[in-house]
């Protein structure tokens, strides 16, 4: 029961997702100003890039509290 729950909040947010903009204030604003948006698409892609990192690390630390408390039942 509980994995399934996971399954689908999982697949719930993985298909319900919006496409954010990664830029702080000052970033959108100096880059808005200018003429070139393919420096500002970017600048965003990187932030989101750079992003991916942390959350890539808390879900293998996630899974690998799982698998251990798992183990141990």
């Amino acid at each position: 029961m509980q994995k399934k729950l996971i399954v689908i909040v999982s697949l719930f947010f993985l298909f319900n997702s919006i496409t954010i903009e990664a830029q702080c204030a000052m970033c959108r604003a100096v880059l808005e100003s200018g003429e070139n948006q393919q420096t500002a698409r970017g600048v965003n892609n990187g932030i989101m890039y750079l992003m991916v990192f942390p959350y890539l690390l808390i879900g293998a630390i996630g899974v690998a509290i799982y698998r251990s408390r798992k183990k141990t039942k």
